[in-house]
């Protein structure tokens, strides 16, 4: 769980949009596709280990990974949810 306060001045580092907490389902989405293999972050690199939880852009279209708690907040890092398949 993400301070709300924190919450509230996190923007996405790309183009600066608010970013809101990942429901359960997308999380669900998001990690099935991880375990299948499927997913790869905008460096390119496949994303194997699952996530704890993301931050989502306000247009839908990225999720950044949060793990141990930590928000990451890397334009390589970000997850392009359309590609999810």
């Amino acid at each position: 769980m993400i301070d709300p306060e924190l919450l509230e001045i996190l923007v996405c580092p790309e183009t600066h949009q608010p970013v809101r907490q990942a429901d359960d389902a997308l999380l669900d989405r998001v990690n099935q596709a991880i375990r299948s293999g499927g997913v790869s972050n905008r460096g390119g690199d496949g994303v194997t280990d699952p996530v704890d939880g993301g931050l989502v852009r306000e247009d839908d279209k990225i999720l950044y990974p949060v793990r141990e708690d930590i928000p990451i907040m890397l334009i390589d890092e970000a997850i392009e949810l359309d590609k999810l398949g």
